[in-house]
């Protein structure tokens, strides 16, 4: 049985606008009235009916998240954040998997207020423009795809994160440093950024940059880095270590250099990116660089959350989450 207002209110012995103040978190109710009603709340497992509360302020008390794929354990593992930061605001989350398309994607930042009341959105197609044309629904970006957009962003320093895990493998003694990854497209932002950290961390090691050790992926999925990997020993470069752009990549090369008789790490050290739950249970456990999905999913919903609220004119605000290094087994 759902309680109401009513109930509570004569459980308490006060009015049914009370009970809605102390609800609504009005001040200047007295202390002994909200202990009263509080107790009777917590007596009666009463709930407010949000969809009420919502409808009252113009509101569906849904949002959506639109990212390119679920199948990345990443991607999952960021909703899953995102539901818990949103159930905060007492909101439901849409979720949408645009498969990084331009027309799935002005999708999902279209839909408009009559469905939602805004949009965490990881476009890998839509540029500023195409986003800063669509109606002004508040919005949040999320991944590296734009740069100054027109709306407020969340991202993690990729090039630094990608500096540091080579400069990591290049302190373990690794002189032949592969990258797994790298993409040529418009919406590789992403591994062009990976790319860039990885160069820089070789230069500084004052170790020479060789165009054999990069090995493209059209995508980051597991079958592409054990091709990657495949490819990397079939051409005689023969790394020492590897550093791929995602785990999931990582796990894909780990299966390859396993088919080939090779011993990870005593022949090559494997490290990746993102630290999804499969890196720490696969054999050897995966050294990653560590993003915070949590902050990157609360930032996003509490950046949201003050458009929500009335601030929608600010300028745009781009937020870095914090990352790590978490080295495991496949580099020690």
């Amino acid at each position: 049985m759902r309680h109401r207002l009513k109930d509570v209110a004569e459980r308490a012995g006060v009015s049914v606008k009370t009970v809605s103040n102390v609800v609504n978190g009005y001040q200047h109710v007295r202390p002994d009235t909200r202990a009263r009603v509080e107790a009777a709340i917590a007596e009666l497992h009463y709930r407010p009916n949000l969809s009420a509360r919502n409808l009252r302020k113009g509101r569906t008390g849904v949002i959506a998240l639109a990212v390119p794929e679920l199948d990345i354990p990443y991607f999952a593992e960021l909703a899953r954040h995102v539901v818990a930061a949103a159930a905060d605001h007492g909101w439901t989350v849409l979720i949408d998997q645009t498969g990084g398309g331009p027309e799935q994607e002005r999708v999902a930042a279209d839909l408009g207020d009559h469905m939602i009341d805004g949009l965490i959105l990881s476009p890998l197609s839509l540029n500023a423009d195409d986003l800063a044309g669509l109606d002004g629904m508040p919005m949040v970006l999320l991944g590296e795809r734009l740069d100054h957009g027109p709306a407020d962003h969340v991202v993690i320093d990729d090039v630094t994160a990608a500096r540091e895990m080579t400069a990591h493998l290049i302190g373990l003694g690794r002189r032949r440093i592969a990258a797994i990854g790298a993409q040529r497209a418009p919406e590789g932002a992403s591994a062009r950024l990976r790319l860039a950290g990885y160069t820089a961390a070789l230069a500084e090691a004052e170790l020479g940059y060789d165009e054999r050790l990069v090995a493209p992926a059209p995508t980051w999925h597991r079958a592409d880095g054990a091709a990657a990997m495949r490819h990397l020993l079939a051409s005689g470069a023969r790394p020492d270590a590897v550093f791929c752009f995602n785990d999931t990549l990582a796990l894909g090369a780990l299966r390859a250099l396993h088919e080939a008789g090779l011993g990870v790490p005593g022949d090559v050290a494997v490290a990746g990116f993102d630290d999804i739950e499969d890196g720490r249970f696969s054999v050897p456990t995966l050294t990653t660089v560590t993003p915070d999905k949590e902050r990157i999913a609360r930032l996003a919903v509490d950046l949201l959350a003050g458009r929500l609220a009335g601030d929608r004119d600010a300028p745009p605000r781009e937020l870095t989450a914090p990352h790590h290094l978490t080295p495991r087994e496949s580099t020690s």
